[in-house]
């Protein structure tokens, strides 16, 4: 089997959905200009040479559907003969699409290939725009369909995850990402076009175009005790909260992957290598805690230990459930190694995108620390968890 080599990273800041800077950005603006700029990082890189674009996409539908994939890579100004495809594995859909990417140069079907994610949360919002639940769901098939803030609520009554822990894990993530930002270690980021509307004198709206470059749902100011202070979101005696919840979120990324020979031909210094993707299914009502089974599932497909593991982003869709996931699989001694620059709860989450935006994360992390191995995993809606190793290049 061949390897699939990353040679390139990056992503658009995730901005708050219909208050953010992104709000009046098209999610196909959004993915058609960070396609380009991941291609554009490998400069003996020809467009022509690109095989296929595979997108993830929690609610392809709408402004982000008919083929967003496709249609995004066109935009981007990717010839004719480039393919694209959208894939959906709800949170995971941006690391399946780059696992997806991997295997097919693994398996020697193509050379050159962009994975990424998209999820503009203010056009589509989370459900979809017409949302049709199975209409004979009995009391267990019933549970595919519930909140996710519920199956978060599940998790901490389940599993003695307190509303302190929650609350302390949320004010982490929030001051790590604040101290990340002011020191300018998001270097994964790419300035992005944001579009605007502007009230004239007249009356009507004029629209423009400004650079933004900044994660902007970072809360700086937050405090223990003001998150303490927070209503539960999602019943009325319950933990979970806004605050100790991830942010509703816009964002795209995008990943450029390699086959060896490739990488050979072209000169191409790879960042890192992707070994092995893993996905596992568990309780959908309580689906938070898929990164608790799809990691173990994972350093056994590898032959390793979460000793071997120097760095990790573990999606925080919740507090709940990604205290729980670090309880149970014993990396609670390994809390400086996890999400090092915040996690969604302050950075967000939307939702298709994230997978491919941790992967940005850690590959420009792992590089900065010389980090050997690392690892990528998240929960998924229906009851799912997925997770991704990736070894640096020397």
């Amino acid at each position: 089997m061949k390897e699939a080599y990353i040679v390139s990273s990056v992503r658009t800041p995730g901005c708050k959905r219909a208050k953010g800077a992104l709000k009046d950005t098209l999610p196909l603006d959004l993915l058609s200009f960070i396609l380009k700029a991941s291609v554009e990082k490998i400069p003996q890189l020809d467009p022509q040479q690109i095989d296929d674009v595979m997108i993830g996409c929690a609610f392809p539908e709408a402004e982000q559907g008919l083929n967003i994939g496709r249609n995004a890579a066109r935009l981007a100004g990717f010839p004719d003969k480039v393919s694209g495809a959208t894939v959906n594995r709800f949170c995971a859909s941006g690391l399946e699409a780059i696992a997806l990417s991997a295997m097919r140069i693994q398996a020697g079907w193509a050379d050159v290939i962009v994975g990424g994610g998209i999820e503009s949360m203010t056009y589509v919002p989370m459900g979809g725009n017409l949302p049709r639940p199975y209409p004979q769901a009995n009391e267990d098939e019933i549970k595919l369909f519930i909140s996710m803030g519920t199956t978060a609520e599940n998790v901490a009554n389940r599993y003695n995850v307190t509303r302190e822990q929650q609350d302390e894990f949320a004010y982490q993530s929030q001051m790590k990402a604040a101290h990340a930002q002011k020191n300018g270690l998001f270097t994964e980021i790419v300035p992005t076009p944001a579009t605007k509307f502007v009230l004239q004198a007249d009356g009507t709206y004029k629209k423009e175009t400004f650079l933004q470059d900044f994660d902007d749902g970072v809360r700086a100011e937050t405090t223990v005790e003001g998150l303490a202070k927070l209503r539960p979101a999602f019943s009325l005696t319950g933990s979970v909260t806004a605050g100790n919840s991830s942010q509703t979120t816009d964002g795209a990324a995008a990943t450029v992957l390699m086959s060896g020979e490739m990488v050979k031909e072209l000169g191409v210094k790879p960042i890192a290598k992707l070994k092995m993707y893993t996905t596992v299914g568990c309780r959908a009502d309580e689906m938070g805690v898929g990164p608790r089974y799809a990691i173990p599932k994972l350093l056994d497909m590898a032959g390793m230990t979460i000793d071997d593991i120097g760095l990790w982003e573990i999606n925080e869709a919740f507090a709940s459930q990604a205290l729980y996931s670090i309880r149970e699989i014993g990396l609670e001694k390994y809390m400086d190694r996890i999400n090092i620059h915040g996690g969604a709860i302050a950075l967000g989450h939307p939702l298709g995108c994230t997978g491919a935006k941790l992967c940005a994360t850690l590959m420009a992390n792992m590089q900065a620390k010389g980090v050997k191995y690392g690892v990528e995993s998240m929960c998924i809606g229906g009851g799912m968890g997925a997770a991704a190793l990736f070894e640096l290049c020397d």
